[in-house]
């Protein structure tokens, strides 16, 4: 036991020495680190300024790959911004990294960009069983409690975060928010459907747990009618974002400037261009009541909040990374990047 308390020491602190300039700030936060049991098992140099650090995560006894962007300036330590994957996790080549400019965009920028891989159709949250089909998830416990202070020690952050995500993420970064409140400074939610405890919610969960993963989505929260799901609905519990700078963003579904042959992500396809038009319109077009919920929420609540409503736009990478983009500069002011 000695001899493994060690070696996890051992590998965070090497991990931390290796990629930062400030060691000031890591002795509180490895000590944080190590009280959730999760720590640094390897680090792997993809690029001059990308790396992937390895975390084990107790919750789901396994080792998850995060992808890392350090900050163009790291001689001070910096804040995180964490940026969650769609429905696949990052399991597949539905990528911030692969479908966007990401990666170019945060070039210049002085913050540490944060991608955990992994959680394909879990809805990056806290399942209460194991699910044949897809195994244990404890996103929630990974995200908001195990992952932030072992990327504060390996990186030298500052312990200023925000989170956004897309799609199904981005209904989850708004629970990962209000699991937490406090935890991040903004959140920016492009294209989710925001209720999760009433049908269309349901449906929308159902279509993509049940639908695409042929799991059982009562094994995330328990049965329908339940407090599982009403734990998790952003609407009903608004009340936890306050303080939080929110930006979120939805289309109408009808098709728009990325929705045109010769698109970067279509590629001249009329396959892929009719997939995006058809299928990804009317997922958009689906999310707006959600969306017209969770405003009318926030605005009886007298919480702020910058809502995105483009009225163009399908279900698709084009308009994310414009929210990307046009989300950033509130996301900025935030965190302090």
């Amino acid at each position: 036991m000695r001899r493994t308390t060690f070696r996890r020491k051992l590998v965070t602190t090497l991990a931390a020495a290796a990629l930062v300039a400030a060691p000031m700030t890591l002795t509180a936060s490895v000590a944080t680190a190590q009280t959730s049991g999760a720590y640094v098992t390897s680090t792997v140099q993809e690029g001059p300024r990308k790396l992937t650090v390895n975390v084990y995560s107790p919750s789901m006894n396994k080792t998850i790959p995060v992808e890392v962007m350090t900050p163009a300036d790291n001689s001070v330590p910096r804040p995180t911004f964490y940026l969650l994957n769609g429905a696949g996790g990052g399991e597949d080549s539905a990528t911030w990294s692969l479908r966007t400019d990401a990666d170019e965009f945060f070039a210049d920028k002085n913050v540490n960009v944060i991608t955990p891989i992994g959680g394909m159709l879990s809805y990056y949250t806290d399942w209460e069983r194991d699910d044949p089909e897809l195994g244990r998830h404890k996103w929630t416990t990974f995200i908001t409690q195990e992952l932030p202070p072992v990327i504060d020690a390996a990186l030298g952050a500052n312990g200023v975060n925000a989170i956004a995500g897309l799609s199904t993420s981005a209904t989850s970064v708004l629970n990962l928010a209000i699991a937490r409140p406090g935890l991040f400074k903004a959140v920016g939610s492009y294209s989710g459907c925001a209720q999760t405890s009433d049908p269309l919610g349901q449906a929308y969960i159902r279509t993509v747990v049940e639908g695409r993963g042929q799991a059982d989505a009562t094994n995330m929260w328990g049965p329908y009618d339940g407090p599982g799901w009403r734990a998790n609905d952003p609407v009903l519990n608004a009340e936890k974002l306050r303080g939080t700078a929110i930006y979120v963003s939805n289309g109408t579904g009808l098709p728009g400037h990325h929705d045109v042959i010769d698109a970067p992500l279509v590629g001249g396809n009329p396959v892929t261009l009719a997939n995006q038009i058809v299928v990804g319109g009317i997922i958009e077009a689906a999310t707006i009541p959600c969306t017209v919920n969770l405003q009318a929420r926030l605005a009886s609540l007298d919480i702020p909040a910058h809502f995105n409503w483009r009225p163009t736009g399908t279900h698709s990478w084009g308009y994310w990374e414009d929210d990307l983009k046009d989300s950033w500069p509130m996301i900025a002011q935030a965190i302090g990047a």
